[in-house]
């Protein structure tokens, strides 16, 4: 809503395009780029309050910006001089670092170094630093992804968060995959204690002692563990495990299982059992989706607290170290708590997608 004791406030179309750009360009500084928001809702006729609430900022920004601006057009958008020794970067140069650090690699390179980008543009590589942490530029660092192909991806997401958020009356739900090949791991030479200033100390190399295959079935509701070791994680050890889950399990529910799409929890002896066992229900999670299993997230806390720093001499101890942990975690077991709804999940693979697919990917 308008407020008539304001001066109106008129943007010429050049004046127009140019906030809008400072406003969507992904390299303008957040600063300037909320100055020209305020201005472009301000030329709509809304009131300071009106802005303020819209853009979750205070009246009193919402006026001094539209004053500065009244008073001095988009000159008054920019930062007032500041006390102090004067810049010695102009802001062509933190353009140009920031435009060929995002559009540009050196030649003979995949990224730019702070000393290559110092010498092309002509400042101190401590300046280039300094200007990919004011606009969160970290080239030196990658990430993967991977996006399912699965022609059921949304199917599949809607059955599993449902299973989390809104499970069956009268069921049991257990997120359930595999930890193939842990390794029994001695280091060559004794482990050094930690001391005051000094952190434990390990040798780099070690000697194998064989490997073990982890079958585990999380409650999803209780966040216990039915864990079973193996030798292999053949469909019949996939079998004999689900055997294990219905002895452990009260006769008088309903069974879902979240599983992945591994070609052993696919096979006839599978499918025999299951036929033989009703009760029982596979749900399989997407295609290169793991991170919806919870049993992950399990599998994570089990490697960080239990694998990740032990010394194994034999697969015996191993065994032994592995079954201790999973009575201790049942003992004082809490479910994870899923928090995402499938639609959620959805709305989010979209926007990457989009994002991925875009004219400059």
């Amino acid at each position: 809503m308008g407020d008539n004791r304001l001066e109106p406030l008129v943007l010429s179309e050049a004046e127009r395009l140019t906030l809008q750009g400072w406003a969507k360009r992904r390299t303008t500084a957040q600063g300037l780029a909320k100055r020209a928001r305020i201005v472009l809702m301000c030329a709509q006729g809304l009131s300071n309050t009106a802005v303020a609430a819209r853009l979750d900022t205070d009246r009193g920004t919402v006026a001094r910006w539209r004053t500065r601006f009244l008073r001095d057009r988009l000159d008054g958008l920019s930062d007032e001089p500041r006390p102090g020794v004067p810049r010695t970067i102009t802001d062509a140069q933190v353009e140009e670092v920031v435009v060929r650090t995002l559009e540009e690699v050196p030649e003979g390179a995949t990224h730019w170094s702070k000393r290559e980008l110092a010498r092309r543009v002509g400042i101190s590589p401590t300046s280039v630093l300094r200007i990919w942490r004011a606009f969160g530029l970290q080239p030196w660092r990658t990430e993967d992804f991977k996006i399912s192909p699965d022609p059921l991806l949304i199917d599949k997401i809607r059955d599993v968060v449902g299973l989390y958020l809104a499970p069956p009356a009268n069921a049991a739900v257990f997120a359930v995959d595999e930890k193939p090949q842990i390794q029994a791991l001695e280091r060559t030479a004794p482990v050094l204690p930690m001391v005051p200033g000094t952190p434990e100390r390990r040798s780099f190399d070690y000697v194998r002692h064989g490997t073990i295959d982890l079958f585990a079935a999380l409650n999803t509701a209780t966040g216990k563990v039915i864990g079973k070791l193996s030798a292999q994680h053949r469909a019949v050890d996939f079998r004999d495990f689900l055997d294990e889950i219905d002895r452990q399990t009260d006769p008088g529910l309903a069974v879902h299982v979240i599983c992945d799409n591994l070609s052993a929890h696919k096979t006839p002896v599978v499918h025999k059992w299951l036929l033989a066992h009703p009760r029982f229900q596979l749900h399989f999670t997407p295609t290169y989706s793991s991170w919806i299993n919870q049993v992950e997230r399990w599998f994570a806390e089990l490697q960080r607290r239990c694998l990740e720093r032990g010394v194994f001499c034999s697969l015996d101890e191993l065994r032994t170290a592995l079954e201790d942990w999973i009575k201790i975690w049942n003992e004082q077991a809490r479910p994870f708590k899923w928090t995402k709804t499938a639609d959620q999940i959805i709305d989010r693979i979209c926007r990457y997608c989009d994002r991925i697919s875009g004219p400059g990917h």
